[in-house]
């Protein structure tokens, strides 16, 4: 009997963390929650309210140890990878669905361009295709050209936002216009 019950507390504690495990938040794979209008951008800082732009990477780790940055832009997520030198294969990229609420697969989902985007890139990604959409490949390098182009986050952030490292950076996004910080304004 006492070897029964040595057997039934092992599998009680084994049963114990698995459910824990399960309710964890994090499925191992896929995007996770986001708390909106509290999760900053992995890349800018800014917090992720705009649910149909935002962007999740999740970087790949051994033994199951995966990272996932958040982000409130596609655009950002696409110049952090660049700049983080990750490829494709492995990272897995979700983008939030700019006419549905949810995520989509980054590599195989459809992008228009044109839309307003926090970060002014003008990507915005749907499930399916229509005669305006372009694939990933085209959606990264317009953006990599519209960050190229128009700089928009100073080359470097840090830098950008002032000697004291506050607000007051200027955003020139592929839409047009200046998006200036609080601290501009006085």
């Amino acid at each position: 009997m006492k070897a029964l019950c040595k057997l039934r507390r092992p599998a009680a504690a084994l049963m114990a963390l698995l459910f824990l495990a399960a309710c964890s938040g994090d499925p191992g794979t896929g995007p996770v929650e986001v708390t909106w209008d509290r999760d900053p951008c992995t890349r800018c800082g800014m917090v992720l309210s705009d649910r149909g732009h935002a962007a999740q990477v999740r970087v790949l780790g051994a033994k199951g140890r995966d990272a996932v940055h958040r982000f409130d832009d596609l655009g950002c997520a696409v110049v952090w990878l660049e700049d983080a030198g990750l490829a494709d294969d492995a990272v897995e990229l979700w983008v939030a669905d700019h006419r549905a609420d949810g995520w989509l697969d980054a590599f195989s989902a459809h992008y228009v361009l044109g839309n307003p985007t926090p970060m002014q890139y003008g990507v915005s990604a749907q499930a399916s295709a229509g005669p305006d959409t372009i694939d990933f490949k085209a959606a990264r390098e317009h953006i990599l050209r519209v960050e190229r182009e128009t700089n928009i986050h100073g080359g470097n952030l840090d830098s950008a936002r002032g000697p004291e490292g506050a607000g007051g950076h200027h955003h020139h996004g592929a839409m047009g216009g200046t998006r200036t910080g609080e601290d501009d304004a006085g």
